[in-house]
């Protein structure tokens, strides 16, 4: 299964190996240069950071380059301009596949990104906000960069100028629910690696609801992933739950941003964000399951509900309760 990684990445690779001749003539598209840095910073964070961290160490429990990573090769070395590196990220993440991929290595070693879909004009905002500003470096990258023939290497594009950033509440959520996604990603990804898609259903039916419960109690919430389609029973989603899910999907459907939604229910804060499929996820919500996973999967959930997804698909959402922070 080396070929597919955890959910919910934005690039492993990008670009195509002959792409840059393809896009040598192409003007700079008019966004590039109007695009709010803030906010594209802010959507690298929430839509690539979960498998592209900057934080992770080097060699343990990374399961995608840094973002950097990319940058550097694409960019720094390969000498792309600002509309040929748009482009070619929007080229790769509509069909990713080997044959494009320039960092032959990071395949080897991750495998190939699953294909996804992504709010209308995100990529673009990424890649542009990737070209033109300095990116948050893993502390070993320059030594590990430098070492592959990239000798006094410094990342280009000019600093952005940080703001002390107030956090609402939806932003705290977002905060949990990505941290807790962080988690089960990195463990599903490690049982599917090394055993298989068979030993992923049996860490989800083991070990998913532990290692949620186990986040909740660092972020102080109640953090639940509901579905209107469930395999566990507990993460049946009940009518207002239902309503965001059916209000996630539409905006999926209309390739619109889904924005994290906090609502204020007395002293507590109640919290939703979507739970989106790729093509890992389909190996046991998808159309067309192995007969053998599909026997297993009823063994462990004999009224299963979640499959007949196909990639791009609201799976459910995350449901999370916390206290309101007071002033203190």
């Amino acid at each position: 299964m080396k070929y597919i990684y955890v959910v919910y990445c934005l690039f492993l690779l990008i670009s195509c190996q002959n792409s840059k001749q393809e896009y040598q003539d192409i003007e700079e598209i008019p966004m590039a240069s109007t695009f709010d840095p803030l906010e594209a910073k802010k959507l690298m964070e929430t839509h690539c950071y979960l498998c592209h961290s900057p934080t992770a160490d080097e060699n343990q429990g990374r399961i995608a380059p840094p973002m950097v990573a990319i940058k550097a090769r694409y960019i720094d070395r390969e000498g792309y301009n600002k509309a040929e590196f748009i482009e070619n990220v929007k080229a790769f993440v509509a069909h990713p596949t080997e044959e494009k991929a320039l960092m032959y290595g990071a395949v080897k070693k991750h495998g190939l990104m699953p294909k996804q879909a992504f709010p209308e004009g995100s990529i673009e905002k990424i890649a542009a906000f990737m070209y033109d500003y300095q990116i948050e470096e893993p502390e070993w990258f320059k030594a590990h960069w430098e070492g592959h023939g990239n000798e006094n290497w410094t990342q280009s594009g000019k600093k952005l100028e940080e703001v002390d950033e107030v956090k609402t509440y939806a932003d705290i959520g977002l905060d949990y629910a990505l941290g807790t996604k962080k988690v089960l990603g990195k463990n599903l990804m490690e049982a599917i690696q090394q055993k298989g898609t068979m030993e992923a259903l049996t860490f989800c039916n083991h070990q998913a609801i532990p290692l949620t419960d186990s986040m909740a109690t660092q972020f102080n919430a109640n953090i639940k992933r509901v579905s209107d389609k469930n395999r566990n029973p507990n993460n049946k989603a009940y009518a207002e739950e239902l309503y965001y899910i059916a209000q996630f999907k539409k905006e999926l459907a209309e390739k619109k941003e889904s924005k994290p939604i906090a609502l204020e229910k007395g002293d507590k804060i109640q919290f939703y964000y979507p739970i989106e499929t790729n093509t890992m996820c389909l190996q046991c919500h998808g159309k067309q399951i192995k007969p053998e996973v599909q026997r297993q999967i009823l063994k462990l959930y004999p009224k299963d509900l979640a499959i007949g997804y196909d990639e791009n698909e609201v799976r459910g959402i995350w449901s999370i309760t916390f206290t309101k922070k007071t002033n203190e």
